[in-house]
């Protein structure tokens, strides 16, 4: 089952999408919490941070696209 869903037409494309998404949410509501500062890329290791939050959102992008095809694949099995 994970060979097709991963092989699934849009899967990708959704995991980028949402990944993307995820990353830009967190950047802008760590931005407002930091009191509209981006010191909070600056302090450390800008390339880290960024390398962290790519990451994070892929696995996120990922856990919530196969999610929702691997539901999308078992209901047209019924």
């Amino acid at each position: 089952m994970f060979k097709r869903v991963i092989n699934h037409e849009g899967f990708w494309k959704g995991v980028v999408s949402v990944g993307v998404a995820f990353a830009v949410l967190f950047i802008v509501f760590k931005w407002i919490l930091e009191g509209f500062s981006f010191a909070f890329i600056t302090e450390k290791d800008p390339w880290l941070f960024l390398g962290a939050v790519l990451l994070g959102g892929f696995a996120y992008g990922f856990f919530v696209t196969y999610g929702k095809f691997w539901k999308k694949l078992k209901e047209k099995e019924r």
